[in-house]
């Protein structure tokens, strides 16, 4: 078993209404749903997705070590019949059941995040800030959807003095029941932006789902809302009618949390802020201004929760982008070192803009360039064509010097751009791998972005295979 038992398993089997078989264990060390990264000693849930039936890697899952699966009633019959089972009806709903009984037990401050972009970045800044002050919980990579999110809050331990979850949908009314799971004292919007276009009429529309975070908020609890964005009264209304406290964030002179100013360097950025009438100065260990203004819903958010404001700005210094979201890379290449800054792992307009002006800030080398690689931004619906060919100014704005671009959508951008910036197109992001890999020198700074659907980065990973640094020679090697 994997550390300190995070069930018993006659609370699970009392919380799921589930019926044990088999020689059970009498407690659990994790919950998982992948028979190949569990722990010994975890609960295995079968949960059937979209592709795949969790109940085909029951076998393999307790061959693994898992201390049980839970499993449906309708499959049990196809199991062994000495395994250590929990029979349900529905494992998902079992799943939920035991979230909500999770949540029943804490103690802790409860924070969720949601927002068109900047949801896994400041939860994971909260993480990071919250976890110098005490035992901190928060969601795995984006685990924040119908299942990610049960699933997180059933792995939180009782004990944990904070606890932050991510929140997601691309529908209207998928927040809700996400956000009444969760029961947050603090729920934090960061923004609302053209994300998922393809299923709302209006930027509206899109504020109004994510306001549904506010419909699960614990009696008293805080709404943190982005003041700088057109739809900040709108959401404040919301949060209003859910009995919220409003706290607003971001550089309007009437922001709770206001940006007083900001300092950008290529690696960093150095931000003076009033967070709820107190005046501080820290470093973020990431660049952007993006990732500052959030920076100021993270501090509100720890010193709501009870944390010490100093410390925390302090923390910030710590913070690092996630894979995929900013993550920097040195090449080696024939005629020096570039930088490769990793963006691949999703992209929306405002998103997308962000990481261009990111690129802007970058440094290149002697005779280098920026060169940003560009994947299709998708479900944005009717109005897809011209966002992506307005990138065109952020672009010319931020001084790209050269522009790839991957996709149907992106075709939009390519004849939008200045033919002097023009560096190449394809129609996917597999044929435009090569030439992008001949294209790149030493010197150049090369940003890479797209949906994730649009497959950019296997264009990260072809770079890195092609450029990897030489090990560096140490004093024992000479």
């Amino acid at each position: 078993m994997s550390g300190q038992a995070l069930w018993t398993v006659d609370a699970m089997a009392a919380a799921m209404r589930a019926r044990g078989e088999g020689p059970l264990p009498a407690t659990v060390g994790g919950i998982s749903i992948d028979s190949r990264t569990l722990a010994a000693g975890d609960a295995f849930f079968a949960i059937k997705g979209d592709a795949r039936d969790g109940h085909d890697f029951v076998d393999a899952a307790l061959k693994a070590g898992a201390g049980l699966a839970v499993v449906s009633a309708d499959r049990r019959a196809a199991l062994p019949a000495d395994a250590p089972l929990l029979v349900v009806d529905d494992v998902l709903e079992a799943l939920r059941d035991l979230a909500r009984a999770a949540r029943a037990r804490l103690r802790g401050k409860v924070i969720a995040v949601t927002g068109s972009v900047g949801k896994t970045s400041t939860k994971e800044a909260l993480r990071l800030v919250l976890s110098r002050e005490g035992e901190t919980h928060a969601s795995a990579a984006s685990y924040n959807n119908h299942w990610g999110v049960p699933l997180s809050l059933a792995r939180c331990p009782a004990d944990v003095r904070f606890a932050v979850f991510e929140l997601g949908m691309n529908h209207a009314g998928e927040i809700t029941p996400l956000s009444q799971l969760v029961r947050p004292d603090i729920a934090i919007i960061t923004t609302v932006a053209p994300v998922h276009l393809e299923y709302f009429a209006s930027l509206d529309a899109i504020a109004d789902a994510k306001a549904e975070i506010f419909d699960g908020l614990v009696s008293g609890g805080t709404a943190i809302i982005n003041r700088d964005i057109p739809q900040f009264e709108r959401l404040a209304g919301r949060a209003y009618e859910a009995g919220a406290r409003i706290v607003s964030f971001g550089e309007n002179a009437n922001a709770d949390a206001q940006l007083l100013k900001c300092m950008l360097q290529p690696d960093t950025s150095t931000v003076q802020a009033r967070i709820l009438g107190d005046d501080v100065t820290y470093k973020l260990g990431a660049p952007g201004k993006h990732l500052a203004l959030n920076s100021l819903a993270v501090l509100a958010a720890a010193k709501l929760a009870g944390a010490d404001l100093a410390m925390a700005a302090l923390s910030l210094a710590d913070l690092r982008p996630a894979n995929g979201r900013g993550t920097r890379i040195t090449l080696e290449l024939p005629n020096g070192t570039a930088l490769l800054i990793d963006e691949s792992y999703n992209a929306n307009p405002v998103s997308m803009a962000a990481a261009i002006a990111l690129l802007g800030q970058a440094d290149p080398g002697p005779r280098g360039r920026r060169i940003a690689v560009l994947g299709d931004m998708l479900e944005l619906g009717a109005q897809s064509a011209a966002l992506h060919a307005g990138l065109a100014k952020p672009i010319v704005d931020h001084a790209v010097d050269l522009v790839f671009c991957a996709g149907p959508g992106m075709r939009n951008l390519w004849e939008a751009l200045p033919s002097n910036r023009r560096g190449g197109y394809a129609t996917d992001s597999s044929a435009l791998e090569p030439q992008v890999l001949e294209a790149v020198s030493g010197g150049d700074a090369i940003m890479i972005k797209g949906s994730f659907g649009s497959k950019m980065t296997p264009i990260v990973k072809a770079l890195q295979r092609k450029y990897a640094p030489r090990p560096a020679m140490t004093a024992a090697q000479g």
